[in-house]
C-alpha cells in the first residue's frame, strides 16, 4: 500500500504542476518518473508517450496509467491514472467557480498569456529532448523531417504519421537489435 500511495502523490504531483497537457508533461515524467523513482527507462518512457498519443484519450493520463500497469498491474494503472487527474479535477473545480467573476480582468487574461508562452518553452524543451534522443541516423532524421512537415504544413493525422511511422521504423531497423 506504501508503494501504491507513492505512486498516486507522485502522479498527483505531476498532474498538480504541469500547465500545458501531456506534451508539457514529458521533462517532469522524465525527471520524476525515470531519473528519481527508477520506475521505467526514458526509451520506455518515450514508447509510453509515443503509444499514449495514438491512443484514445489524454495523453498524459494514458502515460500515467501505462507506467502504473508496468509497475504493479491494474492496481497501479489506478492509483497513477487518480493521482494525474486528481488535482486537474481540483484546480479545474476551483478556477470555474472563481473565473467568471474574474476572467475580464486585464491582469487575468496577462497571467494566462504568460502560462501560455512558459508552456510554449515546455514543449519546444521537450521537442528539443526528444529529437536529441530519437533522431539517430540518416533514416531516421528524413523520418522526422518527413512527419514533421506533412503533420505540421500538409494536416496529415497524427494517428496516420505515427502508424507509419512504425511501419517505417519496423522496415528499416526492423532486423537489427537495439538495447536487447
Amino acid at each position: 500500500m506504501k508503494e501504491l500511495l507513492s505512486m498516486f502523490l507522485t502522479f498527483a504531483r505531476i498532474g498538480a504542476f504541469t500547465f500545458g497537457g501531456g506534451y508539457a508533461m514529458l521533462p517532469i515524467l522524465q525527471r520524476e518518473v525515470v531519473e528519481k523513482k527508477g520506475w521505467c527507462t526514458d526509451d520506455e518512457l518515450t514508447d509510453m508517450y509515443a503509444i499514449g498519443q495514438c491512443t484514445p484519450g489524454v495523453i498524459a493520463v494514458n502515460v500515467a496509467t501505462y507506467i502504473g500497469n508496468k509497475k504493479r498491474g491494474p492496481v497501479g494503472a489506478i492509483f497513477t491514472t487518480l493521482g494525474v487527474i486528481f488535482p486537474s479535477i481540483v484546480i479545474i473545480t476551483v478556477i470555474a467557480s472563481c473565473l467568471t467573476h474574474f476572467a475580464e480582468y486585464a491582469v487575468v487574461q496577462h497571467a494566462f498569456a504568460g502560462i501560455r508562452i512558459a508552456v510554449c518553452a515546455l514543449v519546444t524543451k521537450t521537442i528539443y529532448t526528444l529529437v536529441k534522443k530519437n533522431v539517430i541516423d540518416a533514416a531516421t532524421l528524413v523520418i522526422f523531417i518527413l512527419t514533421f512537415c506533412s503533420v505540421a504544413l500538409l494536416g496529415v493525422s497524427p494517428v496516420a504519421a505515427v502508424l507509419v511511422c512504425g511501419l517505417a521504423g519496423a522496415l528499416l531497423h526492423g532486423g537489427t537489435k537495439k538495447g536487447v
